[in-house]
């Protein structure tokens, strides 16, 4: 951490230590005088970190759902709004990294900060739901704390990064700064700073929860690491990889951009269950022995001499195999990892659609049109990325410092996510295995894959689950996870448990809607 940052939340600190000891909070603990507590606050500057408002929820609030999920009902809680180095750069825009803090009427003596999203650049609200199940990490009684990263703006508008500050804000240096700051205004609005904190995330926020633990191991005492987008220009190159093969096939003339049809998706999807479904002891359209679909051969799905209905042709066929193979550079060098064989890759519903090739826009404009792309080419712009280079967090194995504090970490990963491969994530757990050794890691981490989910949530899954019970329990009482019941967040109500990465659940009998009816097993294992 850089320029004024450090004497500022050194201050804070000191004032935290300056506080009587009478002015402990006990979970549980009325709230009466809170909001005078909370009023308190308003105001307050120390260094460049300032307090621009706070508000006490004496009744909770009602937050409105997100993307089709229902209202949830917070508990009492002061809402801080915040802001630190607040200040004019690069093109006169005013920058600054933006947070929000929820101290909670009934504080449980945790800390939570929440990842963040796409490139940042907006707050959300406070609350910690990842891999938090039914009931938030607020709920629970953490303060949670998220952030903006250091600037303002749509989630893909990258024009902060002409700004050095907010770029390494952005990058690495925010996850920092606000949390250490909250923890500060936790402390001092409580009267004793939280015993242990805590990090969730997906996607961007799980990249971040990854750079918590590679760059700032003392910082927090457990993470939850979701979808993590450690190496973006990479699957980004992959999916643009994906579309130009399928484009390659058009005959001579014929306008782009390509994809598969209803039918022929249809096609894949029926041939994936045939040949992976029941690997998991049912048909039910959910794949759960993920590692046996690595087998999947799309040549089955070849026209047969003369054959033109019920079938891919076999230019297809290549380049459906090809692509969830991965790109490569001109000397036959994986660029990235393959894509898993999943159910999810033919969606084409609401929000991103599965890998699949669909001819449609994705969530970075119009799908390509190009039937030929320079690998080498693409691969030296994304390596001469300044700021990719600094975000990407696939690399940096040695946890030694985070594991010998006794700290631990768990990460999930949709395995029908059409963003980032679920290979990547699993690849890098299998990394760092290695490079801390088999005991330490196996004591400190693990992997839950997702069978049918997307990115982050959603698709023909069982994606529901609460991981930071189970890291909460593993951190303060030594009880390492195993299987983690997960439900549906929508269709029928059912439930299956996730198993840590290689097993999986298989069915063993009985009611197929209760976890009950299922036994975490290795691939491989019969009877």
């Amino acid at each position: 951490m850089s320029g004024p940052r450090t004497p500022a939340i050194v201050a804070l600190l000191a004032s935290v230590a300056a506080l009587p000891s009478s002015a402990g909070f006990a979970q549980g603990q009325a709230t009466t005088g809170m909001d005078q507590r909370c009023a308190a606050l308003a105001g307050q500057v120390t260094g460049d970190v300032q307090i621009v408002a706070t508000t006490w929820h004496g009744e909770g609030r009602e937050l409105p759902g997100f993307m089709g999920s229902p209202a949830t009902q917070l508990p009492p809680h002061c809402l801080v709004e915040g802001m630190i180095n607040q200040r004019v750069g690069v093109g006169g825009v005013e920058y600054g990294i933006g947070f929000e803090l929820a101290l909670p009427g009934d504080y449980n003596g945790r800390f939570l900060l929440m990842g963040g999203g796409g490139l940042n650049g907006s707050i959300r609200p406070a609350t910690g739901p990842v891999a938090a199940g039914n009931r938030s990490a607020l709920e629970r009684g953490f303060a949670v704390a998220s952030h903006d990263s250091g600037h303002k703006g749509a989630g893909f508008d990258a024009s902060f990064q002409a700004d050095q500050r907010a770029a390494l804000d952005f990058a690495e240096t925010s996850v920092l700064t606000v949390t250490l700051a909250a923890r500060a205004i936790t402390a001092q609005f409580y009267g004793e700073a939280p015993h242990h904190s805590y990090m969730t995330g997906c996607s961007t926020g799980g990249r971040e929860g990854m750079l918590a633990s590679q760059r700032y191991p003392e910082l927090f005492d457990g993470i939850v690491v979701g979808a993590p987008a450690m190496r973006p220009g990479h699957s980004n190159l992959g999916i643009e990889y994906a579309q130009v093969l399928l484009n390659a096939t058009l005959p001579a003339g014929e306008a782009g951009p390509a994809g598969f049809s209803a039918p022929e998706r249809a096609l894949v999807d029926a041939e994936l269950r045939r040949q992976c479904d029941g690997q998991d002891g049912r048909v039910d359209g959910v794949i759960a022995n993920v590692e046996a679909c690595r087998a999947f051969d799309p040549a089955a799905l070849s026209c047969s001499a003369g054959q033109r209905e019920g079938c891919l042709s076999a230019p297809k066929v290549a380049a459906l195999g090809a692509m969830f193979a991965g790109p490569r550079d001109a000397a036959g060098r994986p660029i990235y990892v393959p894509i898993p064989w999943d159910t999810g890759i033919t969606f084409t519903g609401a929000g991103l659609p599965g890998f699949l090739p669909a001819g449609a826009p994705g969530p970075f404009g119009p799908a390509s049109t190009a039937r030929a792309i320079d690998i080498d080419e693409r691969m030296h712009e994304v390596r001469s990325d300044a700021v990719g280079r600094l975000t990407d967090t696939a690399y940096w194995t040695n946890l030694s410092t985070y594991l010998d504090r006794g700290a631990k970490i768990m990460y999930f990963h949709g395995v029908s996510d059409p963003w980032f491969s679920a290979w990547d994530t699993w690849d890098y757990f299998q990394r760092a295995r290695e490079a801390n050794g088999a005991e330490a890691w196996d004591n400190a981490a693990r992997f839950y894959m997702v069978p049918g989910m997307m990115h982050c949530s959603g698709g023909n899954a069982f994606d529901n689950f609460d991981l930071l019970g189970p890291l909460v329990d593993w951190v303060e009482g030594g009880s390492a996870p195993g299987a983690v019941n997960a439900s549906r967040t929508n269709g029928t109500p059912a439930q299956m448990p996730l198993c840590p990465h290689p097993s999986y659940a298989h069915y063993t009998g009985g009611d197929a809607a209760s976890a009950a009816s299922y036994s975490c097993r290795m691939p491989g294992v019969t009877g």
